[in-house]
């Protein structure tokens, strides 16, 4: 006898569906063997246990198909995983930075008739020094280079002043030196290596990761971090000592001296979220060939066996430094990691705050002066220099900011895809902005356009575009970027940007605005609480995530919004205002929303300017009036 096809319903998904479905399958199919459907019998246990599992395995199904899709994708370890499968690297926490004045008295003493600074007095501040804010302790900053108070130079200029004078004649100088900082702090981690694994990895578990400062291993070799096993080829810095380079550490103003250098102890890094990151290294082998990732021109068009011949392959330049002997693995050694943790947006700490400075590693240039073997007045001296070492910021310190949103990987992840390492358009100069490494700062707004027609002075050079940006301070709040953030942006842009095309970096107008609105509260519902809850979902419309430079203020959506809150019967009025005055803590500049509102629509200026709440529990308000 012939098997009865089978009618299977496949669009039956949920729990209610599944039982449904396999009830009238059983009275289709099995009509004479079971037919008692009730609710508390044997049959229908079995059914309902059946489509419990269907339900539960379709959940799962979905979200398993929904998480490898980025614009899905909701748990945080898939989503990090799709951002570096497009190429981008979501950012768990981003730097502040600043310039920090350092500054140390040095006696004076009479030269050739004259009164000069006696640089044997002179101090070395060593790299990675690190001083804290007299505000926060918790906020720590870093110096990138070492501070040498004896050398001047164009690029390095120590500045001269009278510090202490007697009679006529200066008895102490006053010496300062300017250095960059990040807010970091060091940490390290050691992993041990027994046997050699391909592509073993590590994991660095903590929070506030910024990245790997560098890697020792027990035989002091060095690993260097590359952005994949494949690239062999490394830049790396070196000082520009005699002993590194005999025919060019003359040169004062080159401070260090680059090199193309090939490394075999690689590895490279990627965060698994918002709090661990991993290190990988290579395969352990060496030998492979790389004619397979490396084009030889030689052989390229030759018709040898093989070789690629299509006209439509594309070659990147990038591939020359590339191999697949993805360098070595480590084994029978301890590898010492530094990192650096911090940022944040409350390392954006205020001017005149860094000024406790860790003395720990602090010498003089000419340490016999003071070798213990002195006398007491030298060792005075030696105290009064070493507690003259001083610091301070004249700049309040910018760029920091807490690590991306759930939605800004997403959608910097796809933008990131889309651009492919090249700046055309001006939405690839937003992208490439916002993906700036966060230890040269965060950018919190940007926006390109091209530049107008008369917008730069006589004599300029018209660029191609204009770059408007901002940054945040350590409230989260908007401000102007500092130079500091504008160099290294101009910096980071110059490596994608056309040959042609040219950049001018501004800063954007920021708009100071409160929201006042006007509602009729249903009866049985607390005036005060439904103003409450009003003030709340504005708060949250106006946060800062959420709004971008040249976005216009609908007051309809301010309208819906409030309409949805419970206890309001009707909005009444909405009315919003400029608020500027730097004495009152807003922005300095003022904007005629009046003139500005058309049909209900508060449209932004022709110059880029952003709409800000600033202070949303005083400058978002509003009554009840009666009905």
């Amino acid at each position: 006898m012939a098997r009865l096809e089978r009618d299977i319903r496949y669009i039956d998904r949920d729990f209610n569906s599944i039982r449904n479905s396999l009830i009238q399958y059983s009275k289709t199919y099995f009509p004479n063997t079971y037919n008692d459907f009730t609710e508390t019998s044997t049959g229908m246990l079995f059914m309902e246990m059946a489509a419990y599992v269907g339900d539960v395995m379709s959940l799962y199904l979905d979200n398993q198909i929904q998480e490898t899709f980025i614009q899905k994708a909701r748990q945080t370890t898939n989503l990090f995983a799709l951002a570096y499968s497009l190429g981008y690297v979501p950012k768990v926490t981003t730097v502040a930075s600043t310039m920090i004045d350092f500054y140390q008295q040095v006696p004076a003493i009479l030269s050739d008739g004259q009164y000069i600074p006696d640089y044997n007095y002179s101090l070395i501040i060593p790299e990675n020094t690190q001083v804290t804010s007299n505000v926060d302790s918790n906020q720590k900053f870093l110096i990138e280079d070492v501070i040498d108070f004896s050398s001047s130079s164009s690029l390095d200029p120590t500045t001269v002043s009278v510090y202490q004078i007697s009679g006529l004649n200066p008895t102490y100088y006053l010496l300062k030196k300017t250095r960059k900082a990040i807010s970091a702090t060091i940490n390290a981690e050691q992993f041990t290596f027994t046997t050699s694994k391909k592509f073993d990895t590590r994991t660095i578990i903590g929070g506030n990761i910024i990245g790997v400062l560098d890697v020792v291993d027990s035989d002091g070799n060095i690993w260097y971090e590359v952005p994949n096993l494949a690239q062999e080829n490394v830049f790396n810095s070196i000082r520009n000592t005699n002993t590194n380079d005999p025919n060019y550490s003359i040169d004062n103003e080159v401070p260090y001296l680059l090199e193309l250098k090939t490394v075999q102890r690689r590895f490279v890094t990627r965060f698994l979220n918002e709090k661990n990151l991993q290190l990988q290294f290579g395969a352990g082998s060496t030998g492979l060939n790389t004619e397979e990732i490396i084009p030889n021109p030689d052989n390229v068009g030759l018709g040898l066996p093989f070789e690629r011949t299509k006209l439509t392959t594309a070659f990147s330049p990038v591939n020359f430094v590339f191999t697949n002997t993805y360098g070595i693995a480590p084994y029978n050694t301890t590898l010492t990691v530094r990192y650096l943790t911090g940022g944040g947006a409350a390392a954006n700490v205020e001017a005149g705050s860094l000024t406790i400075v860790n003395d720990t590693n602090i010498v003089f240039i000419n340490p016999d002066l003071f070798d213990g073997t002195g006398s007491a007045s030298d060792l005075a001296l030696a105290n009064l220099i070493f507690d003259s070492v001083s610091s301070n910021n004249a700049l309040a310190a910018d760029g920091g900011m807490d690590g991306d949103s759930i939605e800004e990987i997403r959608q910097n992840s796809i933008g990131n895809f889309q651009n492919q390492l090249r700046t055309v358009t001006t939405q690839d100069y937003l992208v490439r902005s916002l993906s700036m490494p966060s230890n040269l700062g965060v950018i919190a707004k940007a926006h390109a356009q091209p530049q107008k027609i008369g917008d730069y002075q006589a004599g300029e050079l018209p660029t191609v575009l204009d770059l408007y940006i901002l940054s945040y301070d350590v409230n989260k709040k908007l401000r102007n970027a500092s130079i500091v953030l504008k160099r290294n942006l101009q910096t980071y842009l110059s490596e994608y940007r056309m040959i042609n095309d040219s950049i001018k970096i501004k800063d954007a107008y920021i708009i100071n605005i409160e929201v006042l609105f006007d509602i009729i509260v249903l009866p049985n519902f607390n005036n005060s609480e439904v103003i409450t809850n009003c003030v709340e979902s504005l708060t949250t419309f106006f946060h800062i995530d959420k709004w971008q430079i040249n976005e216009p203020i609908l007051l309809k959506d301010i309208s819906i919004l409030l309409d949805k809150v419970a206890g309001v019967q009707t909005v009444q009025d909405i009315t919003v205002n400029n608020l500027a005055g730097v004495s009152l803590g807003y922005s300095k500049f003022s904007y005629d929303i009046a003139a500005a509102t058309v049909n209900g629509v508060i449209y932004p200026s022709i110059d880029p300017m952003v709409f800000e709440v600033k202070n949303p529990t005083q400058d978002i308000k509003g009554r009840v009036v009666p009905l």
